[in-house]
């Protein structure tokens, strides 16, 4: 643990500080897509939203509190090495401006809040739930985070959970379109990562984090990044027979459009820029192709 940790009154403290321990733009991300998850659960096993408007509450509530608790925890395990990358040697677990124990107590509290919460929506939620805190926290953060470079792909399991949380909060039985939502995010996780990883290579070597372009090459990182791109769209097509045209079109014009950005990259010159722009671009792809399938629902 860095003894540089600067010490500071509980009275500086304010609810912003607990708020980035919650990774709120990671929560907000993920309630898009657990949003997704229930309304197409809703469409499809005919339930009215509004006539079950408990199931949406305790659904989203439980979503939300549990990865804040999650992404805390994370805060929690992680604070030996954050000081040491420029993304995350501000957080309140290296300023020192929230004691750890407070962090510890407020990751759980938030985890079994949202626990609970899913449990009155269904306990196939509150299962699901459970089995992302778990890889998010212990499989990924406490173990493959900093031993393996596959911990990418154990952490995108956690990260594709929202939208089948959302489904269950709905529809304990999980039709096979949720499977089809957790996939599509699954596979979107890898590249998103591994062009943040790139960004952040030197940080992550220096706090020992074994990333992919830490331990193999930027060429072998963008390959893998090229293959799941190119994977993501015959999946992101397998909702197209019952989705329709419009969806259908426009998850292929992105998918095409991310995976010729991805083969730019073998040409490119700026290994950095590429990866900027396969970030940006991996964001705007969750964002769109999620709210798209809600739209196309509502008109």
């Amino acid at each position: 643990m860095d003894t540089t940790i600067t010490n500071v009154s509980n009275s500086d403290v304010s609810w912003r500080d607990f708020l980035a321990l919650t990774k709120v733009g990671i929560v907000m991300s993920n309630m898009i897509t657990a949003f997704a998850g229930m309304y197409l659960a809703a469409y499809y096993m005919d339930v009215q939203l509004l006539s079950n408007i408990q199931l949406v509450i305790f659904g989203l509530l439980g979503s939300a509190l549990v990865m804040a608790g999650g992404c805390s925890l994370n805060n929690y395990i992680d604070r030996d090495i954050d000081h040491l990358m420029e993304r995350t040697n501000a957080r309140p677990t290296v300023t020192g401006k929230i004691p750890e124990k407070q962090v510890l107590i407020f990751g759980l509290t938030l985890s079994a809040l949202g626990i609970l919460f899913l449990l009155l929506a269904s306990f196939s939620a509150v299962v699901l739930g459970f089995i992302g805190l778990i890889f998010y926290v212990v499989i990924y953060t406490m173990w493959t985070k900093r031993t393996t470079s596959l911990n990418t792909i154990v952490g995108s399991v956690s990260g594709a959970v929202p939208p089948l949380i959302g489904w269950a909060a709905i529809d304990p039985g999980l039709h096979p379109f949720a499977w089809v939502l957790f996939l599509i995010m699954f596979i979107w996780q890898p590249p998103h990562f591994l062009a943040l990883a790139m960004k952040r290579c030197e940080e992550y070597r220096k706090a020992g984090i074994p990333m992919l372009p830490v331990v193999s090459s930027f060429a072998v990182t963008k390959r893998q990044m090229v293959f799941y791109v190119a994977a993501l769209i015959p999946i992101s097509l397998l909702l197209a027979p019952a989705f329709g045209t419009v969806y259908t079109s426009i998850a292929l014009l992105l998918g095409v459009g991310w995976l010729a950005l991805g083969l730019a990259g073998f040409f490119m010159k700026d290994d950095m820029k590429w990866a900027r722009l396969m970030f940006v671009y991996s964001l705007n792809y969750l964002t769109i192709i999620f709210i798209l399938m809600v739209v196309i629902h509502i008109v």
